[in-house]
């Protein structure tokens, strides 16, 4: 019986905006981004970042040289912060419900520190409350040293859980992570990035 609801952050519970991502870093000095910046996992720096490698201080070093100058933190957030299209407020309210209703909500996600300062903060529903409000727990990338596809990632969570893999239903945007997931036994559910999840969720824990 699925008792726990493993979420996404991005592209599930946040809207995500791959073009402006691309267009903020691209507006730093990195003509190459999209090189770098992949829908769902990151490469170079961008996924050293994410898998705990580097820290946000040396990411900030690193891009410096790439751009060809000296950038600020705040540079850096807002570039990353460019992901960030919306919080809908729907996704937020089913959160709550599930809740109420009994699940245990776990957030897994492939992040960074950047990212992070807005979610984690009071900024990031507009109503004081930060994503730490809507879960029960949460497992982040850099802070565990791996990344999704990477079933470990998947492992390192039942085991903190210590609950069996069937029962826990996982949402994710990707295909590459929820395939990962299926084949340790974890229910899917793969709606598109932005997409309304809120009613069909239902039909995944029955």
């Amino acid at each position: 019986m699925i008792r726990n609801i493993i979420f996404d952050f991005g592209g599930v519970v946040v809207t995500l905006s791959h073009p402006e991502a691309l267009r903020r870093f691209k507006a730093l000095g990195l003509p190459d981004a999209d090189k770098w910046l992949d829908l769902y996992t990151q490469g170079g720096i961008f996924g050293e970042l994410e898998e705990g490698k580097i820290t946000a201080e040396e990411f900030r070093k690193e891009l410096s040289i790439l751009c060809g100058r000296e950038l600020s933190y705040d540079e850096c957030r807002h570039a990353w912060l460019g992901y960030r299209e919306d919080v809908p407020k729907r996704n937020l309210e089913a959160l709550k419900k599930l809740r109420s209703e009994g699940y245990r909500l776990i957030l897994l996600s492939n992040t960074n520190p950047y990212m992070m300062s807005w979610a984690k903060s009071g900024d990031f529903d507009g109503d004081g409350h930060s994503i730490d409000d809507y879960f029960d727990a949460t497992y982040l990338s850099y802070e565990l040293g791996v990344m999704k596809p990477d079933d470990m990632f998947f492992r390192k969570v039942l085991m903190a859980e210590q609950v069996p893999p069937g029962d826990c239903l996982f949402l994710d945007d990707g295909p590459r992570n929820v395939a990962t997931a299926s084949q340790i036994g974890i229910r899917t559910f793969c709606p598109q990035n932005g997409a309304d999840w809120t009613r069909e969720i239902y039909d995944y824990l029955k």
